[in-house]
């Protein structure tokens, strides 16, 4: 092969490596949208075509024939292949060609030279390199971003740091925790507040799977919603977390898939919601709602129970004063029993919050103070009590018996908490309850006065503490009767506080009471009336009570006592019997009856009777009357009642009527 050609196949070379990387940044540019405003790409793509048809001339004038070579030159050749004027080689004028020199063609001896020829070889070899290297350097061919403007390419990396650090700011001031997971679940990113959820150090959880940081009963929920968010894109679950302090945290985890910049699956974002005061309070709600269902079927149960007590009781007391001898022992027993059963009745009525409650101002230091020393009596001896009274006056609005019955409950509870000894402490303090707190209480923002009683007994464990005020729930095997901390729980709702209890197993209890903080008033308390005969009279009384055991007791009662005594067993008995007799002197009314109960009876009666006097009766109340009864000649008195206790009421009430009542 001779030097001409070897030098054309190596122009041809160079040629096709120009035109197919021009084309190449050319359809580059195009598609990445870049070929108007990519000047430097344009440029590239320019040289290297330039380039290529450049070399491609070359290639065409040391491979065309003559003929062709003078058409495309416009130039005459001799006889001898030799253009007019030319010499053609170093002979003498007019001498003939030289054909290992020129070959015929006198445009190729300027291609005749083998430094021209190895020039190009060399060329050719560099381009071929270069198209090899579109392997390892796709960009060098296929890509313009090697070519893009580099102001263009500053403003985008500024708006990617732009945009990086607005998300970045997102994630670490959000209250969730954030995660990313890679797809085996492993950590890759945690930010500070998924660490402080799990109480563990940033750099610690890069070195663990996230149901690692999940309880162990609840790993199952994490794997399946790793699997289905594969599946589905998105799943969410409510999970334990594994705190390092080894408190309880509950959360809610939502799992999203993550794509890479093509579009491929590239892990999992876990988002990481603590909700742990959110199930507390839904357990609480649970709890009341439980509770409150329990307390009324408790609170209907004693209201039944009651008119029976009032019977047996009544009876009993009418059948005591007729015997002598051993049958006065037995009547005594039975009321004795009755008294007892009473009792147990009220304690249901005040968990249920339906007791009767005569609430004012008490102060809880003096309370407290007041029953110090029966509390000594009755814990036992190997019990230390300790008393932290506040400074201040710690007064708040509630029944002041009920109030000792809370205390002596809690006490209680907290003396057979501690089998073998032990340090009751019981303290009041004044706290400020902020919107937050009191939503979850039940109560209201403001001054509270908390009233604290800590045992140092066993504990409980979390299950016995959802059941702590649960009527007739009970861990003393049959040693008590499950009422106390009920009976605790209902006083202090009814009087608008909560309690709480705080206890682990083996760190005791602690039981907290919450009552709105009032203004010190004077002492209201007085006297309890001393035991009295039946009083009697002559006055007309209406009796309404729909039990008929219970009307039947009260009307020999008020006929021994003296009194002309009208009964109905209902409402519209009552009324009618008012139209009939507007004589009337005084009513006599149960609370709870159906169709019409004794509050509307009353209205109606004192419509026909102005300012009629009202004794109301009943077990529980269920809201129909005020607590505070406010009208002079209206009175209340509770089931169980005795004959002494009603005509009693009866002559108080009478003697507070006005006397102009009548026309």
């Amino acid at each position: 092969m001779t030097w001409w050609q070897v030098s054309a196949v190596a122009n041809a070379v160079i040629m096709a490596a120009y035109m197919a990387i021009s084309i190449a940044i050319g359809r580059a540019l195009w598609r990445s949208g870049q070929w108007r405003k990519n000047r430097l790409g344009l440029a590239t793509t320019a040289i290297f075509f330039t380039c290529g048809v450049h070399h491609g001339w070359h290639t065409v004038h040391l491979l065309l024939p003559d003929h062709a070579m003078h058409t495309l030159t416009g130039h005459h050749m001799s006889g001898d292949g030799a253009m007019p004027g030319m010499d053609m080689g170093g002979g003498e004028a007019g001498g003939g060609p030289d054909p290992d020199r020129a070959e015929g063609n006198p445009m190729r001896l300027a291609f005749n030279d083998p430094r021209t020829t190895a020039w190009d070889i060399l060329t050719a070899t560099a381009a071929v390199w270069y198209w090899t290297l579109r392997s390892r350097f796709p960009a060098l061919v296929r890509g313009a971003a090697v070519f893009e403007d580099l102001k263009l390419r500053q403003a985008a990396e500024q708006t990617l740091r732009e945009s990086e650090e607005r998300y970045r700011g997102i994630v670490d001031t959000t209250s969730e925790g954030v995660a990313l997971l890679d797809q085996e679940g492993r950590i890759g990113y945690a930010n500070a507040q998924l660490a402080d959820l799990v109480g563990r150090g940033g750099p610690e959880l890069l070195t663990v799977d996230l149901v690692d940081l999940v309880v162990a009963e609840d790993r199952s929920k994490i794997i399946d919603g790793l699997a289905r968010v594969r599946r589905d894109g998105t799943h969410r679950v409510e999970v334990g977390l594994c705190h390092a302090g080894g408190r309880p945290v509950s959360a809610q985890v939502a799992l999203t898939a993550r794509a890479g910049a093509i579009g491929e699956a590239e892990g999992v974002l876990a988002m990481v919601a603590d909700v742990t005061d959110q199930k507390i309070a839904e357990a609480q709600l649970r709890q009341a709602q439980r509770l409150d269902a329990v307390g009324q079927l408790a609170g209907g149960v004693a209201h039944d129970f009651n008119n029976l007590l009032t019977v047996i009781d009544g009876y009993a007391e009418m059948l005591l004063t007729q015997a002598d001898g051993p049958a006065r022992a037995d009547l005594s027993a039975i009321r004795s029993a009755a008294d007892r059963a009473a009792g147990l009745t009220r304690q249901l009525l005040a968990f249920s919050r339906h007791q009767t409650a005569k609430p004012r101002a008490v102060d809880l230091n003096e309370l407290v103070g007041g029953i110090e020393e029966m509390l000594r009596r009755l814990i036992r001896e190997d019990v230390h009590l300790m008393v932290h009274a506040d400074a201040t006056p710690a007064t708040v609005w509630a029944d002041h018996g009920q109030l000792e019955q809370v205390i002596v409950n809690l006490a209680v509870n907290g003396r057979d908490a501690m089998p073998d000894g032990g340090w009751l402490t019981i303290a009041t303090d004044h706290v400020i309850i902020d919107s937050a707190d009191a939503a979850r209480l039940g109560l209201s923002p403001g001054g509270h006065v908390v009233l604290s009683v800590t045992d140092t007994g066993h504990g409980m464990p979390p299950q016995v503490q959802a059941r702590a005020f649960e009527p007739f729930f009970t861990t003393k095997d049959n040693k008590g009767t499950g009422l106390g901390l009920s009976t605790a729980y209902g006083i202090i709702r009814q009087a608008g506080g909560h309690i709480t209890v705080d206890s682990a197993p083996g760190a005791g209890s602690t039981f907290r009471v919450y009552l709105a903080a009032v203004a010190a008033v004077a002492d209201q308390r007085q006297a309890d009336p001393s035991a009295e005969r039946p009083a009697g009279g002559d006055e007309t009384i209406l009796l309404v009570e729909d039990d008929p055991a219970v009307r039947e007791l009260t009307e020999r009662i008020l006929t021994a006592a003296g009194y002309r005594t009208l009964v109905a067993a209902n409402g519209q008995e009552a009324i009618d019997l008012t139209r009939r007799h507007p004589t009337i002197d005084l009513l006599v009314t149960d609370v709870i009856m159906p169709g019409m109960n004794g509050r509307q009876v009353a209205d109606r009666l004192t419509g026909i009777i102005p300012r009629l006097p009202v004794v109301f009766t009943s077990a529980h109340t269920h809201g129909i009357l005020d607590e505070r009864i406010e009208e002079a000649a209206v009175a209340f008195l509770d089931k169980p009642f005795t004959a002494a206790t009603l005509t009693r009421t009866i002559r108080e009430t009478l003697g507070r009527r006005v006397p102009s009542r009548r026309p």
